[in-house]
C-alpha cells in the first residue's frame, strides 16, 4: 500500500478539476437570462394570440411558463423543458419539466404550456413540493390540435389551469400528464 504523497495529490486534484468545473451549479451563467429572454416572448406571444389567457392571468395568483417542450419517442418516450414561475409579473424561481412515457408512439413535437394556479393553496404546494407532478386538479383550455384555444375563465373552478399551444411536429397530442416539475438554478 502506499501513500499519497504532495505532488501525487496536487497533480490529481488538478487533473480533476476540469471534471468538478463541469458539475457547476449554473451561478454565474447567462442560463437565466436565456430562459427569461424565452418565457418573456412566449407571454407576449400568449397574450397576442389567445386574450383569454389575459384574464386568467389577471385572477392567478402564479403564473409558470414553459416557453418548449420537446417531446419525442420510439414506443418509449420522453420530453425536457426549462421555464419560470412568475409572481405578479415577476420570475421568482426556475423550473424544469420532464415526462417518460410508453406505449404506442412515434415522431417528436415542441409545445408551449403555461401553468395558472388560481389559489394560493395550489401555488404554495406546488413551490413546498420537491417534485411536482401534473394530476387530478389540473384543467385544460385548449383543444387537442391546439389550432383553437378558449380561455373559458368563467367557469374555471380548478386550483390549476393548463394552457398548451404552438404545437409543432409529428407526434399525436399534446399532454402534461406524468409530467414532473423541480426547482432549477439555470
Amino acid at each position: 500500500m502506499s501513500n499519497l504523497s504532495r505532488r501525487g495529490f496536487t497533480f490529481g486534484l488538478l487533473a480533476g478539476t476540469p471534471l468538478l468545473a463541469a458539475c457547476g451549479n449554473g451561478v454565474g451563467s447567462p442560463g437565466a437570462a436565456r430562459i427569461d429572454a424565452r418565457v418573456a416572448s412566449t407571454k407576449s406571444h400568449m397574450f397576442a394570440n389567445y386574450p383569454g389567457t389575459r384574464d386568467l392571468a389577471e385572477k392567478s395568483t402564479g403564473i409558470l411558463i414553459m416557453p418548449v417542450i420537446t417531446e419525442g419517442g420510439f414506443f418509449v418516450g420522453g420530453g425536457y423543458g426549462q421555464g419560470a414561475l412568475q409572481i405578479d409579473g415577476v420570475t421568482v424561481d426556475y423550473y424544469s419539466a420532464t415526462k417518460g412515457s410508453f406505449g404506442l408512439q412515434f415522431g417528436a413535437q415542441q409545445f408551449a404550456h403555461v401553468l395558472f394556479f388560481m389559489t394560493d393553496e395550489a401555488l404554495q404546494r406546488f413551490r413546498r413540493s420537491s417534485g411536482w407532478a401534473a394530476g387530478a386538479d389540473l384543467e385544460y383550455v385548449f383543444n387537442d390540435r391546439g389550432d383553437n384555444l378558449r380561455a373559458e375563465t368563467t367557469t374555471s373552478t380548478a386550483p390549476v389551469v393548463a394552457v398548451i399551444f404552438g404545437q409543432a411536429g409529428l407526434l399525436a397530442g399534446a399532454s402534461l400528464e406524468g409530467m414532473k416539475y423541480s426547482r432549477i438554478i439555470p
